[in-house]
């Protein structure tokens, strides 16, 4: 059974801006594919501890050798990748907090950026073991930042899946949402206007 996944990672959980954009896209995405299955998981009601050096340790100890709590730390990190291995499309929503991902977002990335489970080194540089898979990301911001330096997002963003071997990335952006309530209005109904355009294009009927 082929599967979404949708990743919400917004503060405000279904009620922030990005969460809405990944409703959006879902509820068009389930009108064409009514048979996949969809995975939702939110950072905000079921939020991902940060790194510690505890737990990296417990990624980089041998598996004979972890101890029971080293094992527990693996196998939840273990659960988040094989999500993203059952998956053939992710839908992220980002918003933009200070000019940056989320800290639940990037606890989250460092959870699944595993050496030699989601990405391998190799004489050439890292290679990505997480192939195949499409990616959309809905970007909400409070301000313009797309196109410019100020946006650190999507940049990152495109090379931390790029490491794990998914570069088949496109971004929406619903931009300049705390300027004035005609300017949200106005991009919000062009995200989504962008949204059912991507859905219909990648599946143009039921299949």
């Amino acid at each position: 059974m082929k599967t979404l996944l949708q990743l919400n990672t917004s503060i405000y959980s279904s009620a922030g801006q990005s969460s809405r954009l990944t409703d959006e896209f879902v509820s068009s995405w389930r009108g064409r594919n009514p048979q996949w299955r969809v995975i939702t998981r939110d950072l905000a009601t079921d939020p991902v501890p940060h790194l510690t050096a505890e737990r990296f340790a417990a990624f980089l100890s041998k598996p004979d050798e972890r101890t029971s709590v080293q094992q527990t730390v693996v196998e939840y990190s273990d659960s988040l990748i094989d999500e993203l291995r059952r998956a053939d499309v992710i839908v992220l929503g980002l918003p933009m907090y200070n000019f940056g991902v989320p800290s639940a977002l990037k606890a989250y990335f460092d959870h699944i950026a595993r050496a030699g489970v989601t990405f391998q080194y190799t004489e050439k540089g890292p290679v990505g073991l997480l192939k195949g898979k499409k990616v959309y990301i809905l970007a909400a911001r409070g301000g313009q930042y797309a196109g410019t330096a100020f946006d650190t997002e999507t940049s990152y963003v495109r090379q931390f899946l790029a490491l794990l071997g998914m570069t088949d990335v496109e971004f929406v952006y619903a931009e300049g949402l705390a300027i004035s309530e005609a300017n949200k209005q106005t991009s919000i109904a062009g995200a989504k206007s962008a949204i059912h355009t991507l859905t219909r294009e990648a599946w143009p009927a039921a299949a």
